[in-house]
């Protein structure tokens, strides 16, 4: 049970209690759950178990008049804006009978009783107090995307803090003498409420999925925000039993995602997945996967009146086998191999349904991988039978035939360019570099960069630099780039999504250059954060390894690095990555360490090895450390946590439009 699969498992099981209690019943869900769902079976998995229907969690839905039953599941604890959603569905509707589940396990000290109180109000709220309500909980945190990748999407917004704006943002409120002098200074209880509830929530999570695969953790963290989550869930009071009791042991090392942003935005990965990740629509409420046109396989024909009329195919199928051992195939190869791998999958399809396949040699084009999956258009029977197989080919398809994509080999091809420059000569070589590349929207052709590309570059550059000498030559390179990114931002005639959230305009009218201004000058603060995230760590201090006489300078992931260092061959205690003392019994033997010799807990001696990086993580990441630990550590079997899949376009987001310090939990 304690390995990847047992917990791809245990994120199956949870779901049982609730099924049954929602036969005959109207479902209501928040998005974290639905997304956590649909990694499962999806709605699927509630009509067959009796439901009547599936509703968004939503102050505007309601049940109708001959539905007495409903059931709630929600990924918050039950107070605020959650009761009010709970209130105003239950008024609206004729239920006699109400159950509500949260992901949030209650407190050892509140225990039953805020239940108690929940269930006598969701009566008063029924109009009758003779009527049935219940209040129960499940761990429903983790979407088991693979065997070896769960992520989730509760905590989706939660990113590590920076060493700037949001240290400087703690020490506004604080009194002059009590300010802290940089980010490992900042401990749990001086964090904003919102954020502490947040770590609350995720460190409760993990303790009942560690006590639902019998697991005794190690915690270890690299990073300011690890360290805080690792010490919270090391210290967790009802952690303590579960530990005495646990029959396997595991090391947990959680890793802060702003230490590494290289490989958060780079193009390296040569992933099939991250491609189509990054350029096909996402499904609206969800992070992690995407909306795959359907209309070719049907007789449809698709005009302006019945457009979105055919449900989109999706990367999550869970019901399918076929399809989802191809998907972890995709998951696990790198992009060539996995395009041949599709076009593996679909001339068997087509052989064994008797369709008439025309083999060929060579290189899988596009056109080829469509043409192979129109053959199954003409059999109804055969694209029922292979559905699952269908939509992860159409995905590759379109994605590799989407114009984002011929953008990506630039991307890549400048990267390089960073890569030999960084080394060499100092950071504002490479802004200079790049100033020539930011066009103004009336400027630019379909091969330039826009303004969120050049984002995406500049994050690139500061991250893969690290420290850097401030100087006047810096100052003026920045200057420079700044006042042509304003300008272009200020001109921009729509504004994207993302430049929205970065900017708080709607439109661009109202996008003032003073606003423009302020914008800019809050971009560049965050990317001079990024070059001073690792100045604290002595191994784990750079990314980039210059370059010599023979071999070109390269990008080193972060990620990388620690499982090299974790399964290093000489065992010493590993630098820079933290063990979590879990009370009083730890801190004496690290007093007695002065005097003595008492090894500490390693996070290399377990056979099985969770990562967790917080902020998300990439899909060539995952496939990196799968491969490694294979090689160094065959025995280990290693599983990665995150609370999110990451594309590029991702990281301006959470940089620089996300409140760190006070995550929306829907409190």
């Amino acid at each position: 049970m304690a390995s990847g699969a047992g917990l791809a498992a245990f994120s199956q099981t949870v779901w049982e209690p609730v099924l049954a209690k929602s036969r005959r019943a109207v479902v209501f869900m928040d998005e974290p759950c639905a997304e956590v769902l649909h990694w499962c079976g999806g709605a699927e998995l509630f009509l067959a178990a009796g439901a009547l229907n599936v509703k968004e969690f939503s102050s505007f839905e309601s049940g109708s008049p001959s539905q007495p039953k409903a059931v709630f599941v929600v990924s918050s604890p039950l107070r605020g804006r959650c009761l009010d959603v709970i209130r105003d569905v239950v008024s609206q509707s004729s239920f006699q009978y109400c159950i509500v589940v949260t992901a949030v396990s209650p407190g050892e000290a509140e225990g039953r009783t805020v239940y108690e109180q929940l269930e006598e109000k969701l009566c008063e709220w029924m109009g009758n107090m003779g009527y049935t309500a219940e209040v129960l909980w499940a761990p429903i945190l983790l979407a088991p995307i693979s065997a070896g990748l769960l992520l989730a999407p509760a905590f989706h917004a939660l990113f590590p803090l920076l060493p700037g704006q949001d240290l400087q943002a703690l020490n506004r409120s604080r009194p002059d003498k009590k300010r802290f002098p940089g980010l490992g200074d900042v401990d749990f209880p001086s964090l904003p409420q919102e954020l502490q509830n947040h770590i609350k929530t995720l460190v409760s999570g993990l303790n009942n999925i560690m006590e639902g695969i019998g697991i005794r953790e190690e915690c270890f963290s690299v990073g300011y925000l690890s360290r805080i989550i690792a010490g919270e869930l090391a210290n967790y009071p009802l952690a303590k039993n579960r530990r005495k009791t646990a029959q396997s042991k595991a090391s947990l090392v959680f890793i802060d995602r702003t230490l590494d942003m290289t490989g958060a935005v780079g193009h390296h990965g040569d992933s099939l997945v991250e491609k189509i990740l990054s350029v096909l629509p996402s499904i609206p409420g969800q992070n992690n996967d995407v909306m795959i046109n359907m209309d070719e396989l049907t007789d449809l024909r698709i005009d302006a009146d019945n457009e979105g009329i055919i449900a989109p195919g999706c990367l999550s199928q869970p019901h399918d086998t076929a399809a989802k051992s191809l998907w972890e195939s995709m998951l696990n190869m790198k992009q060539k191999e996995a395009v041949m791998e599709v076009r593996r999958h679909l001339v068997d399809a087509a052989s064994r349904e008797k369709l008439p396949i025309k083999m060929s040699m060579g290189r899988v084009t596009p056109e080829q991988l469509k043409s192979h999956a129109l053959l199954f258009k003409q059999n109804k029977q055969a694209l029922e039978n292979h559905c699952g197989l269908l939509q992860l080919a159409l995905g590759a398809v379109q994605a590799l035939k989407h114009p984002e994509c011929s953008k990506w080999d630039a991307f890549l091809a400048f990267e390089r360019l960073v890569l030999q420059t960084t080394g060499r000569s100092e950071l504002p070589t490479v802004l200079d570099q790049l100033y020539p590349r930011v066009k103004s929207h009336n400027e630019r052709g379909d091969d330039d960069y826009n303004i969120e590309d050049i984002l995406i570059l500049l994050v690139y550059i500061y991250s893969v630099t690290g420290e850097v000498l401030v100087n006047t030559e810096l100052e003026a390179a920045e200057d420079q780039l700044k006042k042509v990114l304003i300008q272009c931002l200020y001109d921009e005639p729509e504004l994207s999504p993302l430049l929205q959230k970065i900017t708080g305009c709607e439109s661009s009218s109202e996008l003032t250059l003073v606003t423009s201004t302020a914008v800019v000058d809050k971009v560049f603060a965050s990317l001079r954060d990024l070059t001073r995230i690792r100045s604290h760590l002595k191994l784990f201090s750079s990314v980039h390894v210059p370059g010599s006489n023979i071999q070109q300078a390269s990008y080193k992931s972060l990620l990388k690095q620690i499982v090299e260092e974790i399964f290093h061959p000489d065992h010493a205690e590993p630098t820079d990555i933290e063990h979590m003392s879990s009370g009083l019994t730890d801190l004496l033997k690290t007093g007695f360490s002065m005097f003595m010799k008492v090894s500490r807990p390693h996070p290399g001696d377990s056979s099985l090895l969770i990562l967790f990086m917080i902020g998300g993580i990439t899909v060539s990441e995952v496939r990196m450390v799968k491969d490694l630990v294979s090689t160094l550590k065959p025995g280990v079997q290693v599983v990665v946590l995150s609370t999110r899949l990451l594309k590029p376009l991702d990281i301006p987001e959470l940089l620089f439009a996300t409140d760190r310090l006070h995550p929306d939990t829907g409190i």
